[in-house]
């Protein structure tokens, strides 16, 4: 191994997906120009755990390269906007001091499944990350499981221009290189926005225009009592700065936004990106704000942290599979059905759009962060995580998984019995003492189980190892 090589730490708020790992190591090893080989056993993410406790540190094993020492992976929480992975080549654990060579935004959503999701709502993760990690290179980074569309929609074209001009690579995603180019200037950025078709009647589109001395550039922010239009937030973020690196002066400000006064608040993501870019909102006052002064922190009790270590553990320790997955509210998974179809589930039941939109909570399809199929035993087992201090919420949904399981779980798999359970991370507890919960994994990394725990946990955490 060479004497300059180093170890790779990986900081996310997601759970470590091999593809994933795999993709990102090997943009390392095409960017370093150095032969990284993989495991014809495929490559393996296990906890370190030291004296029968976790560390809160994965190790990526299966995976050779002159350059790395070792890969460790750990789990973070971002302040405000977090793009899904900070990666860092250095010895020792990053601190708030050290500064990553990526920052990747992971996806699977393209023009299939939606015309501005994917591209737009990550938008203004790359113009927020930038404020922190200038010298970061900047990685969108597909992660599609079912089939491009053969043309991208405008919107695609448009959203994905922007990245390239704000210096985002995109990577595990086929892009005609005759069209997805990066905008030369606003001239051109304005004349292909203006181009593209127009949003239905009564929704405010999304116009550039130069007025005089400024430049303004329409579309709402409004939406239940906030700024909360995450697909426009990403879009007006991207626009503005993409006009910030060809004109530093001109005032730029937001029209048609549907906002009132009260409605601004500092802490806002997109009001910190305004002041940092020098963006008005017209007719309002925008409150002055500062960035926090770290971008992520290390998290060792939010409730993914238990349901992600579950998830690898029973993935890597025996036969059983993740069959959907939704950590802590991170991006929604597919189901997976026996025959290995993907299947979106839609947010709410079957013929109750009308009723969801009026805001019935009893049309919700309610998901669990986790599902799990134990193969050996024929089970399933849905997970809700949560923190300690909120187990008592998270028993208390356990009783709205009815739906998913009849209308999902059942006709596919015919398992043998569902079981129902929650697991908790952080606190001082040393055993489970409420019924419904499954599985603790505590503040000091302590690994709790009892008689109530789902056969597979129990296996998985029983060949637990120091890797």
């Amino acid at each position: 191994m060479p004497s300059n090589s180093k170890n790779l730490w990986l900081l996310t708020e997601e759970r470590p997906k091999v593809k994933v790992i795999e993709k990102i190591i090997q943009k390392f090893s095409d960017d370093k120009k150095c032969k990284c080989v993989f495991s014809d056993r495929g490559i393996k993410i296990v906890p370190i755990v030291q004296n029968g406790r976790f560390t809160f540190t994965y190790k990526v094993l299966g995976i050779e390269c002159g350059e790395i020492k070792q890969i460790f992976i750990k789990t973070v929480s971002g302040k405000s906007s977090f793009v899904d992975f900070l990666l860092f080549y250095q010895d020792d654990q990053p601190d708030y001091s050290s500064t990553p060579i990526y920052a990747i935004e992971e996806t699977k959503t393209d023009d299939t499944e939606s015309r501005n999701t994917g591209i737009y709502q990550r938008s203004s993760k790359f113009v927020f990350v930038e404020f922190y990690y200038p010298d970061a290179k900047k990685i969108m980074l597909y992660n599609i499981r079912i089939a491009q569309n053969d043309e991208p929609s405008d919107t695609n074209i448009f959203g994905t221009r922007m990245l390239l001009t704000l210096g985002v690579e995109i990577i595990g995603k086929k892009l005609d290189p005759k069209v997805m180019t990066p905008f030369k200037n606003l001239d051109e950025l304005i004349a292909f926005k203006r181009s593209m078709r127009r949003p239905p009647a009564g929704n405010t589109p999304i116009l550039i225009d130069k007025e005089g001395n400024k430049i303004t550039v329409s579309g709402r922010l409004y939406k239940a009592g906030n700024i909360g239009h995450d697909p426009n937030i990403g879009a007006l973020s991207a626009i503005a700065s993409c006009i910030r690196k060809w004109d530093n002066k001109t005032p730029i400000e937001i029209t048609s936004h549907g906002l009132k006064q009260k409605h601004i608040h500092s802490e806002n993501k997109f009001i910190q990106i305004a002041n940092k870019l020098g963006v008005t909102l017209k007719g309002l006052t925008l409150p002055a704000s500062r960035l926090q002064d770290n971008y992520w922190h290390y998290a060792e009790s939010q409730e993914k942290v238990a349901s992600i270590f579950v998830h690898l553990i029973v993935e890597n320790f025996t036969n059983g599979r993740s069959i959907y997955e939704n950590h802590g509210g991170s991006e929604r998974g597919y189901f997976i059905n026996k025959s290995g179809d993907l299947i979106t589930i839609p947010k709410y039941k079957e013929d109750e759009r009308v009723s969801y939109k009026a805001g019935n909570k009893n049309a919700i399809i309610y998901i669990p962060d986790l599902i799990l199929f134990d193969v050996d035993r024929n089970q399933i087992i849905n997970i809700e995580g949560k923190t300690y201090a909120n187990r008592a919420n998270g028993i208390e949904e356990l009783k709205n998984y009815v739906y998913i399981e009849e209308r999902y779980i059942v006709p596919s798999y015919k398992p043998s019995k569902i079981v129902r359970t929650v697991v908790l991370s952080g606190s001082d507890a040393t055993k489970i003492e409420n019924d419904g919960v499954g599985f603790i994994l505590n503040s000091e990394g302590q690994i709790i189980i009892s008689d109530s725990t789902p056969e597979i946990i129990k296996e998985a955490v029983g060949k637990l190892s120091v890797p």
